[in-house]
């Protein structure tokens, strides 16, 4: 991996890495000591500000300052272009060509991918934001000249920082997180505690994406290891995958993907999780009555978990649709009842109260203090768990469910057991 270090803010130059960028919106004048290896980008700014007898590189956009080494650079901010328009663009420089453009979703990254492969210059490609993190990261991968990392203070959105990039390298083992508004979610944190407790050289990443379209290319194209697999994608995933666990087949859904040297399998580890939590919290299960709130990929975990531990199980849902789908799947019983008063055992799967508090399904009205009470939205005190509390119900972690299946996905990823304490303490309090 060649790496072009970057500033954010001034900043004596490094020359640590094999290039150095001197952007002059963040640098008044350009610094005494630039070489050959020395990227300046003007940013609007007079070529006049280029010292004399440089010979290094200047990129000033889509224009070109004669006499020197250019570095032609397109961006979009809004979008990742269509593969044809980006190797169009390409075949227009004659140094090096540079593209940065907006990834919003797995499509745009499997477009930058294409792209790379077709172009037949020096260039960069990067995607910029949280989804193009991992463009920065397989840069060898692309055919880029080199990968920006900051110094300092980070230049765009996305970028990691020049000595977290040496340290990963090209071989780094890249897992991941993928959904949709899943800007909350702790799956990076517990798994990086995880990863850097046993000493992997590895990282998460969060790919929030509103379609699932190409999850699966890009898995295989960019070399990601795993996925795990949150709303909405559980259920629609599965026609993507090579070979699905007998498990997830049953349960009808996956949340965690393995790549084994382009080969996708799918697992389902909520519902692992879902048992971890319940035999965590000592709580008897035997022939209690059990309500799982809504229809998606985690409400069939749920359910298959609450009847494998022999609870005779219920499921409310406002879909109707999905709730007998899963309810003639799972052979469990549907109800329209709001009245939860005669349940032993309450599980939430739905997103209510992950961001704000929204009416349930069901009337809080009409809950007791016998009852034990699961809620899958963990990052924040929903309405459900603060009525629990306040009538005295015993309560599940639903932390210990998020860490328990990150656990099992873990193990899947990298063949070994993780520190579940780290794990846990990186959720942080409910």
């Amino acid at each position: 991996m060649r790496i072009c270090s970057t500033y954010g803010r001034p900043h004596e130059l490094s020359f640590r890495y094999d290039y150095e960028e001197v952007r002059m919106d963040v640098f008044d004048k350009v610094p005494d000591n630039v070489d050959s290896d020395t990227i300046i980008t003007l940013c609007g700014r007079d070529a006049s500000l280029i010292p004399a007898g440089f010979n290094g590189y200047v990129d000033n956009g889509t224009d070109i300052v004669h006499g020197f080494r250019s570095i032609r650079s397109y961006h979009d901010f809004k979008r990742t272009p269509d593969v044809c328009d980006i190797v169009n663009m390409f075949s227009k420089v004659q140094d090096i060509a540079k593209g940065a453009f907006t990834v919003r979703s797995f499509k745009d990254l499997s477009k930058l991918y294409e792209a790379s492969q077709i172009i037949g210059k020096r260039h960069v490609l990067i995607g910029m934001g949280d989804m193009g993190t991992v463009t920065r990261l397989r840069s060898n991968i692309l055919g880029n000249e080199f990968t920006f990392g900051y110094i300092g203070a980070p230049t765009a959105e996305g970028q990691l920082e020049a000595d977290v990039l040496d340290d990963l390298g090209d071989d780094c083992t890249i897992v991941g997180i993928a959904g949709c508004n899943i800007q909350h979610n702790k799956f990076t944190a517990i798994q990086n505690a995880a990863i850097k407790k046993a000493k992997l050289n590895a990282i998460p990443l969060t790919f929030d994406s509103k379609t699932s379209d190409r999850i699966g290319e890009v898995m295989v194209q960019y070399q990601i290891r795993g996925l795990n697999i949150t709303i909405p994608y559980k259920t629609e995933i599965m026609s993507m995958l090579d070979e699905c666990s007998e498990e997830s087949i049953k349960i009808g859904a996956v949340n965690t993907i393995v790549n084994d040297d382009g080969k996708l399998k799918g697992y389902n580890t909520d519902c692992t999780g879902i048992m971890r939590a319940f035999a965590m919290s000592g709580y008897d299960l035997g022939n209690k009555r059990a309500l799982v709130i809504g229809s998606g990929g985690a409400a069939r975990a749920s359910a298959y978990a609450m009847k494998s531990m022999g609870c005779d199980v219920h499921v409310l849902a406002r879909n109707e649709v999905t709730l007998l789908e899963l309810c003639d799947d799972l052979l469990v019983e549907p109800t329209s009842d709001p009245d939860v008063s005669g349940y032993d055992i309450i599980i939430n799967c739905t997103p209510i109260g992950m961001i704000m508090d929204s009416i349930y399904p069901f009337d809080l009205n009409t809950m007791n203090g016998d009852q034990c009470v699961l809620d899958m939205v963990y990052n924040r005190k929903t309405r459900l768990i603060q009525v629990a509390r306040t009538l005295g119900c015993k309560i599940i972690s639903g932390s210990d469910v998020l860490v328990g299946q990150g656990a099992e996905s873990f193990k899947l990823w990298f063949g070994m057991e993780p520190d579940y304490d780290a794990m846990r303490k990186a959720v942080g309090n409910e």
